[in-house]
């Protein structure tokens, strides 16, 4: 079961650039829950759990290994991408889901900019070396983007 929840369901497997695909493979996930009606709270709570969940897998999957950041290791882009769309879930934002989804891309753009350049303080917890530390730079890289996704939906659809 951790194998499965690291991966995000095996999407951590793709031989090239395991952490865009766990990106990607977070985002229907995001949809679906904007579909469903989650407000900025049930976002929250979303990202509160796969963080929680995330720390556990991590830790079981590199348990006994040198490597504690794996690259098939994705559960940590999962919660990253989540909070870079926060800006999407707000109460007074109401997008069209083609909206969403153009915005949804850009934000992942975003997250997969913060989480590969990793600018201070992303670069610091990375360097933790402990199961936490996955997972918390990319909530450190989530955080950054959503802050520019809200700027650029602010300066662009006039929130």
């Amino acid at each position: 079961m951790s194998k499965i929840l690291a991966t995000w369901f095996y999407s951590g497997l793709a031989p090239k650039a395991p952490g865009t695909w766990g990106s990607l493979a977070a985002l229907p996930f995001a949809f679906a829950m904007y579909l469903a009606g989650f407000s900025t709270l049930a976002l929250l709570v979303a990202v509160a759990l796969i963080f929680a969940i995330g720390w556990w897998a991590t830790e079981m999957e590199t348990k006994g290994k040198d490597n504690h950041d794996p690259g098939e290791i994705v559960i940590d882009e999962v919660a990253g991408q989540w909070l870079a769309l926060l800006p999407l879930f707000l109460s007074h934002v109401s997008p069209t889901p083609a909206q969403m989804i153009f915005w949804m891309l850009i934000g992942f753009g975003l997250f997969r900019l913060f989480d590969i350049f990793k600018p201070f303080p992303v670069k610091w917890a990375d360097q933790m070396d402990t199961s936490f530390g996955v997972m918390f730079d990319d909530i450190l890289a989530g955080l950054m983007a959503a802050f520019v996704l809200l700027g650029a939906m602010s300066l662009f659809s006039g929130l």
